[in-house]
């Protein structure tokens, strides 16, 4: 199941289960991870698209481990936007006519939820390069 693949690396579902215990069948089957959205289908092409996105923004912000619930809202919310303008743009390319104003409506506010998220234009975090043996013995000095 391709929810499986975000709610595996996330503790998200762990914490709602923490703070809501009981029964897994009282809450939603998206908090307990086993469904992508309440309606719909997380396997369509735009479900997986969706959640590669989600895992990948979350990624840049430092993992699903430090990344708080509405931040998560947010990069749901972003890569349902990006999706929508990729299959706009996949319909311009091939000559079909698609509205102009509902592309670029899309496209602000993707770029307002990224710059929410402080993703804007800077690089991609590098992690910081491993320690030589000089570094490790000058540390320990």
């Amino acid at each position: 199941m391709a929810v499986k693949r975000v709610a595996d690396t996330s503790s998200k579902g762990q914490l709602a289960n923490r703070l809501r215990p009981g029964s897994a069948r009282v809450r939603s089957c998206v908090t307990n991870g086993h469904k992508a959205y309440v309606h719909g289908d997380g396997q369509s092409a735009f479900g997986r698209r969706q959640l590669d996105l989600i895992a990948l923004h979350v990624e840049d912000l430092g993992g699903f481990d430090v990344v708080s619930e509405a931040q998560l809202s947010l990069c749901r919310r972003v890569a349902a936007l990006e999706t929508q303008l990729e299959m706009l743009e996949g319909q311009m390319s091939l000559g079909e006519a698609v509205d102009l104003d509902q592309f670029a409506r899309l496209a602000t506010h993707t770029r307002h939820i990224v710059q929410a998220l402080g993703l804007g234009r800077g690089s991609k975090r590098k992690p910081p390069p491993p320690k030589t043996l000089a570094d490790i013995v000058k540390d320990s000095e």
